[in-house]
């Protein structure tokens, strides 16, 4: 009894949050906001992103400070526009829309841009609200900048103020397999999805500055496997909400299907882990203690997007398993509250 007053009388001191923001009423008098974090993902892209943000939402021990629109690689099949950050945020808002939440959290716009320059930031509101917010937070309480997409507007935000690197924790999607902890997938593409977006932030993230890493290379957010008869028995039953998530599957199956390609009957929800690994921490000595990872030290990104040993690196976090039960469970557990909330 003895150890878990102590435990709590340190939570007293360290979470410093107290007003809920809990969307599911029947949360909200029993789980309170613990940390901050910013989101910042490419929308307008893969659907998994639309999940891990309504996941995110969902998610009241999270206090979400910013929803960031960033953008795609140039050409990119799912939007091969100029303006894939324009319409990542078009996507959160008719999201927010569905959820009757609309104008509830701040809505931001990322640069359209990949960097030019290791030294030159791309000026953007996202950017902006990155610096901002993590100026405010604590460094014993750090803010979280959950990126499931390229590293764009978090090399900006850097570039414009390295102090940040102090008050934050970047949980980053993205990154090829280190190949001593993992074999890459049959018919890999050496330059990883995410990684691929913006090399020259990569390389300001991972080369120039000194912020802290959670990454989730790709053999790690390859296990976030969901099943179509899943969609179907437990998002696509819940309303409004889970016909529109089910529907961004659908509709690309429907496509790559017209390229005469079937991909199976699973979904890979890659940016799932995004909550997993900040909002399902451990209740005592919080920490993402469910799923595994090591501490290595961070490689050099070359240009071609690839890794480099780099002995003087600091230590970062690599993910190596992920605790996908209470991840998926979670995620359809709140959805279904979401639907029959009173």
């Amino acid at each position: 009894m003895k150890s878990i007053l102590f435990s709590l009388s340190l939570f007293s001191g360290f979470f410093v949050f107290a007003q809920s923001t809990a969307v599911i009423p029947q949360m909200d008098d029993y789980v309170k906001p613990r940390y901050s974090a910013i989101i910042d993902n490419d929308f307008g892209g893969d659907p998994d992103g639309l999940f891990q943000l309504v996941h995110q939402i969902l998610s009241p021990s999270i206090e979400i400070k910013g929803i960031i629109g960033s953008h795609l690689k140039p050409g990119d099949p799912f939007d091969s526009s100029t303006i894939t950050a324009e319409n990542a945020v078009i996507k959160i808002n008719e999201t927010l829309d569905i959820m009757n939440l609309k104008n509830k959290y701040k809505v931001l716009q990322g640069s359209n841009d990949q960097l030019k320059d290791l030294k030159i930031p791309n000026i953007s509101a996202g950017a902006k609200a990155i610096v901002e917010e993590a100026m405010k937070a604590d460094p014993k309480n750090p803010l979280f900048i959950l990126c499931g997409a390229g590293l764009t507007e978090v090399a900006s935000a850097y570039l414009m103020e390295p102090r940040i690197a102090d008050k934050v924790i970047v949980v980053w999607i993205g990154g090829p397999e280190y190949m001593d902890l993992a074999t890459p997938p049959p018919g890999f593409t050496p330059l990883e999805y995410n990684l691929g977006i913006d090399i020259k932030a990569a390389q300001v993230v991972f080369n120039e500055s000194n912020l802290s890493i959670w990454q989730i290379p790709r053999n790690t957010y390859r296990q976030t496997l969901m099943s179509y008869a899943e969609l179907v028995s437990r998002v696509k039953a819940e309303g409004q909400l889970g016909k529109y998530l089910i529907n961004t599957i659908e509709d690309l199956m429907k496509r790559v299907q017209k390229l005469n390609f079937h991909i199976g009957e699973t979904y890979i929800m890659g940016d799932s882990p995004l909550v997993l690994l900040s909002a399902l921490q451990s209740s005592f000595e919080a920490d993402s203690s469910s799923s595994s990872y090591v501490l290595k030290n961070a490689p050099k990104i070359n240009d071609d997007g690839l890794y480099q040993y780099n002995p003087k690196g600091r230590n970062i976090r690599i993910y190596t398993q992920l605790d996908t039960r209470l991840m998926f469970e979670d995620f359809y557990t709140k959805i279904k509250l979401f639907n029959h909330k009173k």
